[in-house]
Order: C-alpha cells, then sequence, then structure tokens
C-alpha cells in the first residue's frame, strides 16, 4: 500500500512537472514538440506519451487547469456587496501571474485547438460576462459593447500586455490593471485610484 501511494504520488510528480515544462517551452515557442518537451522536462518521449496520448491531451490538460485556476481568482475576489470596479482591481492583481504563466493559451487557441480551447475556457469567459454585465447594470462599466464583448476584450488586454516583449518594467500588473479598466470604461482618476488603493 505504502509503496503504491509512493509511485503514484512519484508519477503525480512527473506530470506536474511535464505540464510546468511544457507552459514554459511552449510560451517561448507555440509549435513546440512532444520530444523537445520531454527533453526539458528531463524524461524520455514514452514517458510524456504515458501521461498525454497526444499534444491535444497536453494543451487540453493545460487548458483546464487554467479555466480552473482563473476561476478560482475571480470567484475568491468576488462579492455582490463590492464595486464591480474594485472587485475587478482585486481579480487583475491575482489573474497578472496566471497571465503570464498562460499567455501561451491565446497563440494556442488561434492555432488547430483552438476550438477545444475555445470550448473549455467557455465558462470563464461566461463569468467573466455575467460579472462585466453586473457592473454595466450597476453604471460601473460603460454600455459601448455588449458585456461579452467588453469582459473578453478587457480581458484580453491583460493577456496582451503580460505577453508584450517591452521588458524594462514599465508594463507591469498596475499597468494591466489600468489598461483593463480604462476598457471598461472606469473615469481614469477612479482607475488610478482604486489601483492606488484609495478609496
Amino acid at each position: 500500500m505504502h509503496i503504491e501511494s509512493a509511485r503514484a504520488r512519484s508519477m503525480n510528480d512527473t506530470r506536474n512537472r511535464i505540464l510546468d515544462v511544457a507552459l514554459e517551452v511552449l510560451g517561448q515557442n507555440p509549435e513546440t514538440g512532444m520530444g523537445d518537451i520531454a527533453s526539458a522536462a528531463g524524461v524520455v518521449r514514452r514517458t510524456v506519451y504515458g501521461h498525454f496520448p497526444t499534444r491535444a491531451d497536453l494543451v487540453q490538460t493545460l487548458a483546464q487547469r487554467a479555466v480552473d485556476e482563473l476561476a478560482a481568482a475571480l470567484t475568491e475576489v468576488d462579492s455582490p456587496d463590492r464595486a464591480a470596479d474594485a472587485v475587478w482591481t482585486d481579480f487583475i492583481s491575482r489573474l497578472w501571474p496566471l497571465a503570464h504563466r498562460y499567455r501561451v493559451l491565446l497563440a494556442l487557441r488561434r492555432g488547430e485547438y483552438g476550438e477545444e480551447i475555445h470550448a473549455l475556457l467557455a465558462p470563464v469567459d461566461k463569468i467573466l460576462a455575467n460579472f462585466v454585465h453586473r457592473g454595466q447594470a450597476d453604471q460601473v462599466f460603460g454600455r459601448h459593447l455588449p458585456a461579452d464583448v467588453l469582459s473578453q476584450i478587457a480581458y484580453a488586454a491583460v493577456f496582451s500586455i503580460a505577453d508584450s516583449d517591452i521588458s524594462d518594467g514599465t508594463l507591469d500588473a498596475r499597468a494591466a490593471t489600468i489598461a483593463s479598466l480604462l476598457i471598461l470604461g472606469v473615469p481614469e482618476a477612479r482607475a488610478f485610484a482604486l489601483v492606488d488603493g484609495q478609496p
């Protein structure tokens, strides 16, 4: 029993290492093959295929992991008695490290796995659309676009900033939060006050 649980733990650790390495390697080159992922993870190809029979399985597992973490990030900060723009500000601070980690999904979403990734991300898209709709109803967010479209643009902006090649430190979580709040129609003075922690 103890040997089995140790073996299962070891297999789970290997699987998680492969996923972590795959995110890093695919983030540098979304076309990276399974062999290169195996090498980077320090395992043989057979080990990777033992956990993920196809590249599509690997990508889908990464997407599902992202969905779980992104949904949890918004759920943790959301509360119906808080202003939507304040909730969004907290959400982006939690989303920022995830945006760096999962930015490759934007590239993969535009490629051959687009349909599968889009389907997996649908629950997150719905949560964000409902949240922005609530902000519009409370007159906190603008009504210049439908909630589902506006939420996607504001959300994608955060990922675009995370994926930017500019690495001089000026494009950080603060910049991403302000940009996304402005996209949502929050006045500039209010956006800066929220990010700087002023009531």
